[in-house]
């Protein structure tokens, strides 16, 4: 004969019992009601800040969740990657990281960019990518990029080269450029990009590299001759103009401006799988896609994992880049 159980021992037996079924059926606490911030280190207008405002919108949609942009602006990025650093990692705090901020500006500047960037992180996703594209003023007198070479050699130090600025991956290419195919020219740099097209079309600059977005117009107006595209692939906007790995002595050259969506760095696994999964979800939106390749761009796609070793390999290179060029803030 089985001797009941004293009723708080049988309703404790019943509570632990009951445990593991309950927190199976219970859905994830997150997202709940607090709103979701995504950083964008650089001010509201720009090529990063329109991608995540695009992205938030949709992914926000899928999460049921608001997703709200905080333009935190500063030290080349830093500060705003900083403070997604130091956020607390449950999955409330996201940042827009671009190329410049998480894999070139701790190289050149170490007192801005405190943080790690391979360790203070975790990848969730690659937002886009974005080929850039050499082009030379009207009166330059060449017509492809083994031309200009032919030239620069000629005269080294004559010509010169515009970017945005000092550390940006637009100057890196054209450094790793320069090296691979052993000529010399000076690099211009302005801040911010919106002067630098004209110039080079009103000739006060010899060569400009520039994302692709800024390019496409100028070059299919006639107004800035093309000498190559930066990725792999031609662009499709571009298609006459050759990707630079396609020519004699640069098989293999890749470069691209990008931008990833990362979280601190313990935001916990489940939490990054489910981000990423509706990051992709709405990088594969048709209306999303149109707009960010009309500004230039391609969507993202892959996993947490992929972006983690994309940054790897790329914080590697532009490591070896600044150390060969001698690039400094």
């Amino acid at each position: 004969m089985n001797t009941p159980l004293p009723k708080p021992l049988l309703l404790a037996s019943m509570l632990i019992a009951a445990l593991p079924g309950a927190a199976l059926a219970q859905p994830s606490a997150w997202p709940g009601a607090k709103p979701i911030t995504l950083i964008v280190p650089y001010s509201a207008g720009g090529s990063v800040d329109f991608s995540a405002r695009l992205v938030a919108t949709k992914l926000g949609e899928r999460l049921k969740q608001s997703v709200v942009i905080e333009n935190v602006t500063g030290a080349g990025g830093a500060i705003g990657v900083a403070k997604a650093v130091n956020a607390a990692p449950d999955g409330y705090t996201l940042v827009a990281g671009p190329d410049s901020a998480i894999a070139i500006g701790k190289l050149i500047n170490p007192a801005a960019f405190k943080f790690d960037p391979l360790k203070d992180l975790a990848p969730v996703g690659m937002l886009n990518t974005a080929p850039m594209v050499l082009v030379a003023r009207p009166g330059l007198p060449v017509k492809d990029f083994a031309d200009f070479v032919k030239l620069a050699k000629a005269s080294p130090g004559k010509y010169n080269y515009a970017t945005s600025g000092v550390g940006t991956v637009l100057q890196l290419t054209m450094e790793l450029l320069k090296e691979r195919t052993g000529i010399f020219v000076t690099h211009v740099p302005y801040r911010g990009g919106a002067q630098i097209a004209t110039d080079v079309i009103g000739n006060q600059v010899d060569l400009a590299m520039l994302v692709s977005a800024s390019a496409i117009p100028h070059v299919s107006g006639n107004r800035l001759k093309a000498l190559g595209v930066t990725s792999a692939q031609r662009l499709d906007a571009l298609p006459q103009v050759p990707a630079f790995g396609e020519m004699p002595g640069l098989k293999g050259f890749d470069m691209v401006s990008w931008t990833g969506i990362f979280a601190p760095a313990a935001t916990p696994a489940p939490i990054v799988s489910r981000l990423n999964q509706e990051l992709n979800a709405v990088l594969k939106d048709p209306e999303v896609r149109a707009k960010l390749q009309e500004q230039g761009a391609v969507p993202g796609s892959g996993s947490p994992e992929q972006l983690g070793q994309f940054v790897k390999a790329e914080y590697a290179r532009n490591q070896k880049i600044v150390q060969a060029a001698n690039i400094k803030e």
